[in-house]
């Protein structure tokens, strides 16, 4: 097994175990929603310490459920994956191009 693949094969059971680790150990058990999001985490203490608090703004676009607005981030994820993943595509096809050029260059002037 090559370096690269270890550090593959170490880095994707690192991110299984932070994912499944949560579940196993039953860390949002004591939660009415365990696995809310940090804007209602942080609403839940902002009213705890500030009961009268009011909001400077409210949301432009306020979905009807839960399950639409985790929906809608789940699209936006995927978006930034596939955005991120054509440019880290992109640059590593480059740097292939190039590379294939140099050889091809290097080949052709040893040839002469």
């Amino acid at each position: 097994m090559s370096r690269n693949a270890k550090i593959n094969t170490l880095l994707l059971l690192a991110v299984a175990a932070l994912a499944v680790l949560p579940l196993v150990l039953g860390l949002g058990d004591h939660k009415e929603e365990p696995f809310a999001g940090a804007d209602a985490e942080a609403e839940t203490v902002i009213t705890e310490i500030e009961p009268d608090y009011e909001p400077w703004f409210s949301p432009l676009y306020e979905p009807p459920s839960g399950e639409i607005e985790s929906a809608l981030f789940a699209v936006q994820a995927a978006l930034g994956a596939g955005v991120l993943a054509y440019y880290f595509g992109l640059r590593r096809g480059r740097r292939q191009g190039e590379e294939r050029a140099a050889a091809a260059l290097r080949d052709a002037s040893e040839g002469d």
